[in-house]
């Protein structure tokens, strides 16, 4: 659970420097407060009343430098050269040391923190992409990386500087008369306190909106990547009045019970200030009737407490804004508090270099058995031997654990029993990124991003020669159609793919796998989704690749794994059968009737 205190360690990195600028700025502030004191000490100039004693030293001082008559005018002039020095003199240095340090600060932690994001996203593990779509993920940074840069300059460059302010203006008058002065003090805390309490209750009520509004952003996120099934099956009307519900619920919750909590805080918070801003000038009046204060003294009293109390109602809005950007910042940093996967290391400059393993491709998987949930496995005593340059299928009913257990071999989960070995190297032991990178995949729906083409195929392999592209593209056969996009491996495929059809990302798909050289290949259901014409393409690429590197065929259609040196048969997590296309036919087992099935067209399940 994120607290306060990693709110404050957002910016630990510029300590120093978030120190000097908030000291400045709060000297400042103090400094502001020469200028009633000055007027109030003009004012006694000019009704001949007696200066204080600080004051009377600077005039001497001055006098005895410039060998001019001590009198009205020159205590006038030394009054009025005070306020040009604290005001005009001041006025371009301040916003150097103040303004510029604030959002310096909030600028340059914005950047590093949205590195230390992009390597959270990296490196968490599998599973937590499976529970959360991109659109809650992405509201919850955005919001909380945005009120994180909003707010410091606010919390750093007002808020602290101004309370900065209210403590001189105490010092001030507790020096004028002491009495007001603690009254003043009393008023201050009392007010402070009430606003406080009042804030923690509005916190929590922050923190609950701030989960409903990342659940409607999810669901339209979840639209916007689904607007072709939303259309397809005309659910437009549902859609809008599901997020219609949402909208309004929030609606109601923040304008009746949030924001007219904050309008109800500020009603009282405003109360109490004008009623202690009479109470003040009744004081000062009465001690000014008295004769215990001088008019200039006042002057100054009444001025500067009007200023510390003009100063609350800004420092309660900033409170409120606080308070109202708390939650999602919070919820930012519980994020980031996720355990990362054991991939992290990736992210070292290191593993940019060479790779120091070199795989002859032979699998051995020994008693393995697997579960999402350890009470219920979905592959049970699982063992097989895999020998290099093989290619091997697996087949079964959907559920049937083949898709669970490619995820095992690129160690997306750990098994719960038994293990997999690559050339006798258990590959728990082995570093997980380099590991990886000797292997390939290509799922049944190509990731492709929006870049292009030669973008997309070079993902992998970056340094590879553009001739090495074009050999992987002509055994891919992605070289029967590149030539009809616009501009060639140049073209941009939009997002997500947009541009290409299935058949041509899949292709796209092998030939970016080829590219990185793997010593394992898995294709997961690659033809699954697509056409006749577009599936023969695919099984022509793909028998170009079979024997030259262990590959791993999953497949629906059994069309596409007939040449398998073995073919794997999983039902319900085991393995109960194994075997050439035709050995396995004339069994008479479940591939026969799975091969039957498709023959006489009917649907596998």
């Amino acid at each position: 659970m994120a607290s306060f205190r990693d709110i404050l360690g957002y910016y630990h990195k510029y300590r120093a420097i978030a120190l000097f600028s908030i000291v400045a700025s709060s000297l400042f502030e103090i400094i502001d407060l020469v200028v009633p004191y000055v007027i109030g000490q003009i004012l006694n100039v000019l009704s001949n009343q007696a200066l204080d004693t600080p004051i009377q030293f600077l005039i001497h001082q001055v006098a005895e430098i410039t060998n001019l008559e001590r009198g009205k005018f020159l205590s006038l002039g030394v009054l009025l050269g005070l306020i040009f020095l604290v005001t005009v003199i001041r006025s371009p240095i301040q916003p150097w040391i103040g303004s510029w340090f604030h959002w310096e600060i909030a600028l340059r932690a914005r950047r590093d923190h949205l590195r230390k994001v992009i390597s959270k996203i990296l490196t968490l593990p599998l599973g937590f992409y499976d529970e959360h779509n991109p659109g809650r993920i992405a509201g919850r940074i955005a919001r909380g990386i945005e009120n994180h840069t909003w707010t410091y300059p606010e919390i750093a460059g007002q808020l602290l500087p101004k309370l900065a302010r209210i403590l001189g203006i105490f010092v001030m008058i507790w020096l004028i008369e002491r009495w007001i002065a603690i009254a003043f003090l009393c008023s201050f805390i009392f007010i402070l306190a009430f606003s406080l309490k009042h804030l923690q209750t509005l916190v929590k009520q922050e923190e609950v909106i701030d989960r409903h509004i990342e659940n409607t952003e999810s669901r339209t996120s979840e639209i916007i990547t689904n607007i072709k099934t939303v259309k397809a099956f005309a659910t437009e009307a549902q859609e809008l009045e599901r997020q219609r519900q949402r909208f309004n619920r929030e609606y109601k919750v923040i304008t009746f019970r949030i924001h007219k909590g904050y309008v109800t805080l500020a009603t009282w918070e405003r109360t109490m200030i004008q009623t202690c801003v009479f109470l003040i000038l009744l004081f000062t009046l009465i001690a000014a009737v008295r004769g215990e204060i001088s008019l200039g003294h006042f002057i100054t009293t009444l001025t500067v407490s009007s200023m510390a109390y003009a100063e609350l109602e800004p420092i309660a809005q900033l409170a409120e804004v606080f308070a109202r950007r708390y939650a999602s910042m919070q919820r930012f940093h519980q994020f980031m508090q996720l355990p990362i996967g054991k991939d992290a290391a990736s992210l070292v400059p290191e593993y940019l270099g060479n790779n120091p393993y070199k795989f002859t491709g032979k699998l051995e998987i020994q008693q393995l058995t697997f579960g999402y949930d350890a009470n219920r496995p979905i592959l049970q005593d699982i063992n097989l031997l895999i020998r290099p340059y093989q290619t091997v299928a697996l087949v079964g009913r959907s559920g049937s654990g083949k898709s669970t257990l490619v995820k095992l071999l690129f160690r997306y989960f750990e098994p719960n029993q038994g293990r997999i070995l690559v050339d006798g190297q258990d590959i728990s032991t082995l570093d997980v990124t380099n590991y990886r990178r000797r292997l390939a995949l290509v799922h049944q729906d190509v990731d492709i991003f929006n870049g292009t083409v030669l973008d997309n195929l070079t993902y992998g392999n970056p340094e590879i020669s553009f001739s090495k592209v074009e050999q992987a593209c002509h055994i891919a056969r992605v070289n029967e159609f590149i030539n009809e996009l616009p501009q060639g491996y140049f073209t941009t495929v939009g997002e997500r793919g947009v541009r290409l059809s299935g058949g041509q990302k899949q292709r796209l798909g092998i030939a970016r796998a080829l590219i990185v050289n793997p010593d394992i290949l898995v294709f997961d259901e690659a033809t699954a989704s697509l056409d006749y014409e577009s599936e023969r393409s695919i099984q022509l690429a793909m028998r170009s690749i079979l024997g030259t590197r262990t590959t791993l065929v999953i497949a629906h259609r059994l069309s596409t794994i007939r040449e398998a040196d073995q073919i794997v048969v999983l039902d319900r997590g085991r393995i109960v059968e194994v075997g050439s296309h035709e050995e396995l036919l004339n069994h008479g087992g479940i591939y026969h009737r799975l091969h039957s099935l498709q023959e006489t067209g009917e649907l596998l399940s």
